[in-house]
């Protein structure tokens, strides 16, 4: 249940998931490292206590993920400086070295932070086994290895040195081996620190800040994390309750068993701009079968979800400034789901792991059991906008017919190209039928797709485009979910059409694919730019023209098909444009 970073991968790849680190097994709460070693340091002021000044409103603003401002690119030439600072001899020399590029106490703090989070590794073995650990600040200093208490331990005294006034903090933390909503008794499990500042205390966690460990817990990989410098206390309570709640720094304070019942969100959660996750407690009882979940954000983002591991049971949609799912288990029991994000700006695959659930389901809505093909997020959203699809007509996810007809509009985007298909889980449509059961009719700038379904049931419907100017491969850009009930409905296919079929020509009648036998059929077309219209059954039929469409009457007698005919101009060969089946006699 604890996590520093999840990559999702192209499929059969497993993401990576990487723990936040504590103490060792076994840890007893530790003295505070003031008194003998303190031998050393500059003398520095006594710290004074936390008060009125330090505290921030909790819940969070929603305004700064810092307790102070902090431009991150004045920092680049000093952290790229104390990245290549390599001295071990001692504490005191390293600070020294680290101390010749930096003026404030906030670059004294910065570069201590930098230098511990990218030298410092997580102490594997240590954790382990406690007799092979050590976290006093030299042999830190010396292995490059310890486990937090040895990481908050050596910030202090380098602080110290430094002359910032420095405390180290224990307590409770959401890392390696939590579970959603585990209760904490006994000795404190981390250890981080607080830093004084412009006249207020901050909180910071190298340990966290520095990487994070594989799920079997034997390998430590660097992976810096900016959050955990500097974190608003607000955000810092939600996987650091200290010993001393004072040193919360919030105003008001949060209770262990608050602390314990707040829902876990880890840094990518707000580094990825993202606000607030609804419902805000960990575990979501279904009701009718069903758990929803909602995330707002500052900017356009993608999301993916996973229940029980699978992308399946679920729609999801993006929103302009968030995403919503709905979610229907189609097992009773406990289901773990887990929501993944990344920018929308993000080329590659790379969603990080944000959020996660226990949805517990006492009831399965057979109902909402949902295509295999369908893909997420489902309908149309800022996504498929850019993409060139705009006011559709239909915003929602799920289109219901009831006489298993539909149809949608867009406006096209310039140079837009599109195909549709259909498909279901009965395996009744091939893509080529499936093709077969929509029809695009253009006008203008407009896109109607009418659709037709073949039987009752759930289906697919997927829409790709690509420029039109470009001759390669549609992509695909998104789908919808379209259901009937209605088990009477049983339409046949569009007629089949033809290369020269332009674009913006219409079909008024007849749109059934499957003409009767031996009837008269009325025809009426709309095309432009042609000079005659035949359509061939036993006999061929001449069209007349009337105010932009093509009428008349064919009958269907003795023939297998009626194929319709188009002439550019007089001196031009005739064109097959459609073709209908006649039922047999």
């Amino acid at each position: 249940g604890t996590q520093v970073t999840v990559e999702i991968h192209p499929k059969n790849t497993t993401p990576q998931i990487l723990k936040k680190l504590s103490f060792g097994k076994g840890s007893q709460r530790s003295p505070s490292l003031r008194g003998h070693d303190n031998k050393v340091f500059q003398s520095t002021e006594a710290p004074r206590p936390p008060g009125g000044k330090d505290l921030h409103a909790y819940p969070w603003d929603k305004s700064s993920l810092k307790s102070m401002p902090v431009d991150l690119e004045q920092f680049e030439k000093l952290d790229a400086y104390a990245l290549k600072v390599n001295v071990r001899n001692s504490v005191e020399e390293l600070v020294t070295a680290l101390l010749k590029q930096a003026r404030t106490d906030l670059e004294k703090v910065r570069a201590i932070w930098i230098w511990i989070c990218h030298h410092i590794e997580y102490d594997v073995v240590g954790y382990h086994n406690k007799s092979q650990r050590s976290s006093k600040p030299l042999d830190v200093l010396q292995t490059g290895k310890s486990v937090c208490e040895g990481y908050a331990g050596l910030f202090k005294q380098m602080c110290s040195i430094a002359g910032i006034q420095c405390m180290k903090l224990s307590g409770y933390s959401k890392g390696y081996g939590y579970k959603m909503g585990q209760t904490f008794t006994g000795d404190s499990d981390h250890a981080w620190n607080a830093v004084y500042l412009d006249g207020r205390w901050h909180l910071l966690d190298s340990t966290w800040g520095s990487g994070g460990v594989d799920d079997s817990f034997a390998k430590f990989t660097f992976r810096y994390n900016e959050f955990y410098f500097l974190t608003h206390p607000a955000l810092f309570i939600n996987n650091h309750f200290p010993d001393n709640s004072n040193w919360q720094l919030l105003k008001p304070t949060l209770t262990l068993k608050e602390f314990e019942n707040n829902r876990l969100h880890n840094s990518n959660f707000y580094t990825l701009g993202l606000l607030t996750a609804q419902p805000e407690t960990p575990v979501i009882q279904t009701e009718n079968g069903k758990a929803s979940i909602s995330v707002d954000c500052r900017s356009a983002t993608l999301f993916k979800f996973e229940l029980k591991g699978r992308e399946e049971h679920g729609i999801m949609t993006l929103k302009k400034h968030g995403m919503k799912l709905d979610i229907y288990p189609q097992k009773t029991g406990s289901h773990k789901l887990q929501v993944f994000a990344k920018p929308s700006k993000a080329s590659g695959e790379v969603y990080n792991f944000v959020l996660e659930y226990m949805i517990e389901c006492k009831s399965v809505n057979k109902a909402m059991h949902f295509p295999k093909d369908l893909r997420q997020p489902v309908g149309p959203s800022w996504f498929t906008e850019r993409q060139g699809f705009l006011r559709p007509s239909h915003p929602d996810p799920i289109i219901h017919t009831n006489d298993g007809r539909c149809s949608l509009t867009f406006t096209l985007g310039k140079d837009i190209s599109v195909l549709a298909l259909l498909n279901s889980d009965h395996g009744s449509l091939t893509k080529d039928t499936g093709k077969k059961h929509i029809m695009q009719i253009h006008r203008g700038n407009q896109i109607e797709l009418k659709i037709h379904l073949p039987h009752a049931g759930d289906f697919v419907l997927s829409i790709y485009a690509k420029k039109r100017s470009d001759p390669g491969n549609y992509n695909y850009i998104f789908n919808y979910l379209i259901t009937c009930l209605n088990t009477e409905v049983k339409w046949p296919a569009f007629p089949q059409v033809y290369k020269d079929w332009a674009e913006d020509y219409e079909i008024v009648e007849p749109l059934s694919g499957r003409l009767p036998a031996n009837r008269n059929v009325q025809f009426q077309l709309k095309m432009h730019g042609i000079a005659k219209v035949l359509v061939q059954a036993d006999d061929t039929t001449p069209l007349t023209q009337n105010r932009g469409y093509w009428e008349g009457t064919c009958n269907t007698a003795g023939c297998r098909e009626v194929i319709v005919m188009v002439q550019g101009n007089a001196n031009s060969f005739y064109s097959h444009v459609l073709r209908y089946e006649v039922e047999s006699q």
